[in-house]
C-alpha cells in the first residue's frame, strides 16, 4: 500500500475573491460566482489588481463589487460602458477598466451605450453574462431568450412576433473598433479554463491599447428556468450552445 507523503495544494480561493458581507447572493446552482472567480484569478495572475476597475449596475451581476477586492463603481442600469469610457479617459488610460453586465442590462436598456463604445473603439472590456432571461427582475423575456423558451412574459414560449435572439458576438465582430470578441461558458471544467483564457486575452488588448474587447459567458438560471442545477447544465449544452456557438470570433493586434 502506497504511503501518503506531503500534500500539494492544487487550487484554493483566489486572494482577490472574498466572501460577500451579505452572505450567499446567488440562487442554488447559479454559475455567476465562477465568473467572479475567473476574474479574481486573471487579475492576480496578470498583476493588475492595483490598476483594475470593475463597473456593474443592475441585475444578478450587480453585486460583484462586494466580492472582487479591487476598485469598483456602481452605475445606472445599462450605462456601464459610458461610465467605463469616462473613467478610462479621466484616469489617462488606466490599464484595465471593465464592465460585467447581464444580457438585459447590456443588450436591452444598455444596447445604445454598448454600440457607442464599440464604434469609438474604446479601450475597455465588456463582459456579458448571458442566462437567456432577465434574472433579477423575475424571469422576463430578454434579448437573448431562445425561440420557444418560456418566460414570465412569454408563458407559451417566445415566438417570431417577439423578435429573435440577439447574437452579440456575431453582431460586434465585423465592427472595426473591436479588437477581441469571444464567447465561452463555465458549465464544465474545460470550458471554465477556456473562458479564463478569453478574459485574459481581452484584458491584454487593453494593456496593448489595441481596441474594444468583449467576452460573452453563457450561464444557467435553474430558479427561473424551473429546472434543477444539474438539469440547467444539460440545458446549456443542448439548447444554449447550439444557438450561441462558443469560441473566439475576433482577435487582432491592430484595428488600423
Amino acid at each position: 500500500m502506497k504511503k501518503m507523503t506531503d500534500k500539494v495544494c492544487v487550487t484554493g480561493t483566489p486572494r482577490l475573491w472574498a466572501r460577500s458581507v451579505l452572505g450567499t447572493r446567488q440562487c442554488p446552482g447559479c454559475l455567476g460566482p465562477l465568473i467572479e472567480r475567473i476574474l479574481a484569478e486573471v487579475i492576480e495572475e496578470m498583476g493588475i489588481e492595483g490598476d483594475a476597475i470593475v463597473l456593474s449596475s443592475i441585475g444578478c451581476t450587480g453585486m460583484v463589487h462586494l466580492t472582487l477586492q479591487i476598485d469598483a463603481v456602481k452605475v445606472c442600469h445599462g450605462r456601464a460602458p459610458d461610465v467605463a469610457t469616462g473613467l478610462k479617459h479621466a484616469l489617462f488610460g488606466r490599464p484595465v477598466v471593465f464592465t460585467i453586465q447581464g444580457d438585459g442590462d447590456c443588450l436591452a436598456i444598455g444596447g445604445g451605450s454598448l454600440l457607442g463604445a464599440v464604434s469609438r473603439a474604446e479601450r475597455i472590456t465588456v463582459i456579458l453574462v448571458n442566462n437567456a432571461i432577465f434574472g433579477m427582475t423575475g424571469g422576463q423575456m430578454a434579448p437573448t431568450t431562445l425561440m420557444g423558451q418560456e418566460t414570465t412574459t412569454s408563458p407559451t414560449g417566445r415566438g417570431p412576433q417577439s423578435g429573435y435572439p440577439l447574437h452579440a458576438c456575431e453582431m460586434l465582430t465585423p465592427v472595426k473598433g473591436v479588437a477581441y470578441c469571444a464567447r465561452g461558458t463555465v458549465h464544465t471544467p474545460a470550458n471554465y479554463q477556456r473562458t479564463k483564457t478569453y478574459i485574459k486575452r481581452a484584458f491584454q488588448k487593453q494593456l496593448d491599447n489595441v481596441g474594444f474587447s468583449f467576452v460573452e459567458v453563457l450561464i444557467g438560471c435553474p430558479t427561473l428556468w424551473h429546472v434543477t442545477p444539474v438539469e440547467s447544465l444539460k440545458w446549456i449544452e443542448e439548447k444554449m450552445i447550439p444557438e450561441f456557438p462558443l469560441g473566439e470570433f475576433k482577435n487582432v493586434d491592430s484595428i488600423d
